[in-house]
């Protein structure tokens, strides 16, 4: 009896014992709406698939507040372990010594072998350092596409099935759709990066020197070639005749779109869920226009969107979670849901292979554009844009494309003001980081 009580004892000591706390791995991000939901989910898939480590995503604003917030954060001494940063944040990440933890390497000391061929070529260049370590995690990776309203184009007369493949195709689209009552043919979001940085990359033209920045900090820009400055004046030409109407900076041209005011939209590939979720026409995905007379066009569009960048200053066991968390959104089945789900691209091969494998893209035209854009071969003059004070410059472009739109500047001297106003931005970007 004596030792049944004693085990009795032992057993409800054990009981009583607290069960080993999961280390909490803190992820700020910038996603809303659906894409909020969508994260909120890939951090429950993960929190489910193991019991050491819970991911605990927050929301800490736009990308560029988000930003702003982490290096406060960091130099206070309590930064997350993961942060998002949009793609134009990545030179002053890469340039932030000591702040940041090689995503690469996070994986291999977490016991997973990291294999860059795994990953969409695009996409793992524009995040590996010149010795081919990988910076940070691609985590939402889109590129610029056309969407455009197949109700409307009927309307009008014309093909649905037969987008624009070229800018005077787009503009003898839109004069349609508004001789039709359209009153906005044409629209775009993310106007910067859509009418400049990946029109540059699509003609296989630089934007800026040095391989557009890869090259090291001395780039400078070089957006006032005679090509950028016929496609400036050509949109202000149709701003002027109705047929493009600017509705306003970042993402602000996609709600329009969505609601059926817009017919034709220059936007990120990520648009499809939301499009899919609250259109209530019949529309289209197809590839960005182009030039048909300049040689090399079209080559291939960038990348955009954000990836994942390990905060430095946190204990060993702490990183081991974010190396499994990364691992985990690794897997391509988890990737092709991803992709699926938000119109991201999938990051690995193995992802695009199982979606297409599902009948996906048959089942959904369109959706497959922007991953078409992306595995193309890149040149030096179109692997991507990688600037510092990256998101000074897409202010003064927004700024100076405005007077355009206005009519209070000519495309030649607006575009000759981003580069100098630009260029000062990536002098002192320079500057600072001299080494």
């Amino acid at each position: 009896m004596k030792k049944l009580h004693l085990s009795a004892i032992a057993l409800t000591a054990a009981l009583a014992l607290p069960a080993q706390a999961q280390t909490e791995i803190q992820w700020w991000h910038s996603m809303t709406g659906g894409l909020n939901d969508w994260v909120v989910d890939l951090a429950n898939g993960f929190n489910a698939s193991q019991k050491d480590y819970k991911i605990v995503p927050t929301y800490k604003g736009q990308y560029d507040e988000s930003m702003t917030a982490a290096i406060a954060a960091f130099r206070a001494g309590n930064a997350p372990h993961i942060l998002q940063v949009f793609e134009v944040g990545t030179a002053t990440m890469m340039a932030s010594k000591g702040a940041i933890v090689p995503a690469g390497k996070v994986m291999a000391d977490a016991g997973h072998k990291f294999d860059p061929n795994a990953y969409i070529s695009a996409v793992l260049g524009y995040y590996t350092a010149p010795n081919g370590q990988m910076l940070s995690f691609p985590l939402n990776s889109s590129t610029t596409i056309l969407n455009y309203n197949k109700d409307a184009f009927k309307a009008a007369g014309l093909d649905p099935n037969k987008p624009p493949a070229t800018w005077p195709e787009l503009a003898l689209a839109a004069a349609k759709l508004k001789a039709s009552g359209h009153k906005c043919p044409f629209t775009t979001s993310w106007q910067g990066w859509t009418q400049l940085e990946s029109f540059s990359t699509w003609h296989n033209t630089l934007f800026a020197s040095q391989n557009n920045g890869f090259g090291g900090t001395s780039a400078r820009l070089a957006v006032n070639s005679p090509l950028h400055e016929r496609h400036i004046e050509n949109l202000a030409n149709m701003s002027k005749q109705g047929l493009f109407v600017y509705k306003g900076r970042n993402n602000l041209g996609d709600a329009p779109f969505f609601s059926g005011e817009c017919a034709m939209a220059t936007a990120s590939s990520s648009t499809y869920a939301s499009i899919k979720k609250n259109a209530k026409f019949d529309f289209g995905i197809a590839p960005l226009p182009y030039y048909p007379d300049v040689a090399g066009a079209p080559q291939n569009t960038i990348i955009g969107g954000a990836s994942l960048w390990t905060m430095s200053g946190k204990p060993a066991k702490d990183y081991k979670g974010v190396g499994e968390f990364f691992h985990y959104l690794s897997n391509p089945e988890v990737q092709a849901k991803s992709h699926q789900r938000t119109g991201y691209l999938p990051i690995t091969y193995a992802a695009f292979k199982l979606t297409e494998q599902s009948g996906f893209y048959k089942q959904n035209p369109g959706t497959d554009v922007a991953v078409n854009q992306m595995i193309r071969k890149t040149t030096d003059k179109s692997r991507g844009i990688r600037l510092g004070n990256f998101v000074q410059v897409r202010a003064i472009q927004d700024e100076e494309l405005e007077q355009v739109w206005a009519g209070k500047k000519s495309a030649k001297d607006a575009l000759d003001s981003i580069v100098k106003r630009g260029n000062e931005q990536l002098e002192r970007f320079e500057k600072a980081n001299k080494s």
